[in-house]
């Protein structure tokens, strides 16, 4: 009996966002591409409440986007770099399980995949491991990405936010 408001709530706001999106697509573009690209982002202490990030990544497979995901951070982070590093992170986890899926599945890409971001410290650090000193707090995610921009499975390059 107490539950039932609560599912009576949830199906309420999954109809109402239903009807709010009705508009919206999928494309599906033919493309001639097999490569896996993404983008990752992150809003530095944007929740009000808390001020935890929102991260996120959208990943393309050619022309077709195959994967998102959009969620608050667990933590704080205490500059941008570090909520946009955590993006990045779980936007390379993503890439490489898509990139495990689509090798049993004996679709090979031309190119390792690229992943872009819109803050150039996280960008730099991804490839320099001069900035180590001063970012123990992403340790675990430092590894993770650089250990696979060193093994030249993904490429993590710079775009400006406007674009």
């Amino acid at each position: 009996m107490l539950l039932q408001p609560l599912i009576g709530g949830a199906v309420k706001s999954i109809l109402c966002y239903l009807r709010g999106t009705t508009t919206y697509d999928l494309h599906i573009t033919r493309s001639s591409s097999f490569d896996l690209h993404g983008f990752t982002d992150a809003d530095w202490a944007g929740s009000t409440d808390d001020r935890k990030s929102t991260g996120g990544y959208l990943v393309f497979f050619g022309q077709t986007s195959i994967s998102c995901k959009s969620s608050k951070q667990r933590t704080v982070a205490r500059s941008s770099t570090k909520a946009d590093y955590k993006a990045l992170a779980d936007g390379t986890a993503e890439v490489i399980w898509l990139q495990y899926l689509l090798s049993d599945l004996q679709i090979r890409s031309t190119s390792a995949p690229t992943i872009w971001c819109d803050n150039l410290g996280t960008t730099y650090l991804s490839s320099n491991s001069i900035f180590h000193a001063h970012t123990k707090h992403v340790d675990v995610d430092y590894y993770f990405v650089r250990d696979r921009v060193a093994k030249k499975e993904i490429q993590i390059h710079f775009i400006s936010s406007h674009d």
